[in-house]
């Protein structure tokens, strides 16, 4: 039997506000009939305002959801009514699933057998497909050309705004030219990054923080013009200029983070077809953002073998559902499928296998969350966002809160304010908390109490 979740960890799945509020309206046990719950299976009949009820009903080990009704959001009201019901011991054992339930279980393992040939069919022509229509070698080489030309006048771009001075920079519309140009470049990726400038100019101290992404964004123009060197200077070895000369290649993960970040994809196939990670992974958390008019979620999971940080992103229209199939505060024993780069955060979920008992994952110190982060900054310099999990820390220090743990203490991002609930949930004692680090502060995203509740933050 799942875990039952509780109150924060169902509305947490909700995708908006209007729903969290509309899905307390139908979770009294008098909107439902003939629920039931067994092993990996929930569900159950709500009354509506038409003459059938609605039949909702969720696969708890993904999870999954499906209903009846007409809406467009996953979960719907329903689905998160009839959660917060179970999460509230309201919803009976059953032995087996209902007849119309059993029948969506076995769709849905027929759709997953049909994707899994399908990887593995993708997985077997990865390295045909450089050589098909989209591998064209002439129209790879023609945008080569237009990303470095489109970097250069990046670069050109960068150094007369530092000869000029910054002043001109607080017009929201600085960057657009520059931004359409990027992307008839088809560099994308900085295209995204100089798009992104305006969110700079809202803060106090935007001109240190508007040079700080300058020159991660010539850093990344540099190092994009510079990889043919760097890759001739790897491939001819030691003999091709004296030891005292020879520069130390970076690693190939580098090389290959450097164009992703300029806007070179990798897909979802090449991605599953690598190797992948098991271990039980803890979710620790997700925030939702906007993001180039698209709506991007971050799922953040921790091995508790591995220690390895993880990633999980989906993104959607505005009003279009997210992904929802990772509940904050669980555990999914899974494989893990990550980007490849040097330091490997973003991953797909490959294969979940039985699930696992919840609890909070382990912690460390705030040093040792510091020195995680270096490292991962060391292997890509334009992180701007890494999970950690502090044990024996509390909030402390209004009106600039922070996380203090017994040498110090970390600051919290100023969008976090004045943090109510994690201060409720310390009561002055000393707890676990999983948090985004950002180059401003630390974002809280989960706590667990004395008795390992998980309260979402």
């Amino acid at each position: 039997m799942i875990e039952r979740w509780n109150r924060d960890q169902v509305l947490a799945l909700a995708p908006d506000a209007s729903s969290r509020k509309a899905a307390q309206g139908v979770s009294s046990p008098g909107k439902w009939s003939g629920t039931g719950v067994t092993a990996d299976a929930l569900w159950g009949e709500c009354k509506g305002s038409g003459s059938k009820p609605y039949r909702a009903c969720v696969d708890l080990s993904e999870p999954a959801y499906r209903c009846s009704c007409p809406s467009r959001k996953f979960p719907c009201k329903h689905a998160l009514g009839l959660l917060l019901l179970w999460s509230a011991d309201g919803v009976p054992a059953a032995d087996e699933p209902a007849d119309w339930v059993a029948e969506w279980f076995d769709q849905r393992r027929d759709r997953a057998a049909r994707a899994v040939t399908r990887t593995a069919a993708a997985a077997g022509t990865a390295g045909a497909a450089e050589t098909g229509p989209s591998g064209d070698p002439r129209r790879a080489e023609q945008r080569e050309q237009r990303v470095a030309a489109g970097l250069s006048e990046l670069e050109r771009w960068l150094a007369d705004q530092i000869r000029q001075g910054i002043a001109g920079s607080r017009r929201h519309d600085h960057w657009d030219d520059l931004a359409r140009r990027l992307i008839d470049a088809q560099a994308p990726g900085v295209a995204g990054g100089v798009s992104r400038l305006n969110a700079v100019l809202a803060t106090d101290d935007w001109p240190a923080r508007l040079l700080g992404e300058y020159a991660l964004l010539h850093l990344l123009a540099v190092a994009h013009r510079r990889l043919p060197e760097v890759m001739r200077v790897a491939e001819a070895g030691a003999d091709a200029r004296p030891e005292a000369a020879q520069p130390r290649p970076p690693a190939a993960g580098l090389l290959r983070r450097v164009r992703e970040r300029v806007g070179f994809p990798v897909t979802r196939e090449e991605v599953l077809a690598g190797e992948t990670v098991r271990d039980v992974w803890d979710v620790l958390g997700c925030r939702d953002e906007e993001q180039d008019r698209l709506t991007a979620r971050r799922v953040w999971l921790r091995g508790r073998n591995t220690g390895r940080a993880a990633l999980v992103l989906s993104f959607a229209p505005p009003g279009q559902a997210l992904d929802a199939s990772l509940v904050t505060g669980t555990a999914i024993d899974a494989d893990l499928a990550f980007y490849p780069g040097s330091s490997p955060l973003r991953a797909l979920v490959a294969t979940r296998h039985d699930g696992v008992p919840a609890g909070p994952p382990p912690g460390s110190t705030l040093e040792q969350a510091l020195e995680e982060v270096a490292g991962a900054l060391a292997g890509d310099p334009w992180l701007d966002s890494w999970p950690v999990v502090v044990a024996s820390v509390t909030p402390a220090g209004s009106p600039s809160w922070q996380l203090a743990g017994p040498s110090g203490g970390l600051a919290l991002h100023p969008s976090a304010g004045t943090p109510w609930r994690l201060i409720a949930a310390s009561g002055g004692h000393p707890l676990t908390v999983a948090a985004e680090w950002t180059p401003r502060g630390l974002r809280p995203l989960t706590t667990w109490d004395e008795e390992g509740r998980v309260i979402v933050l």
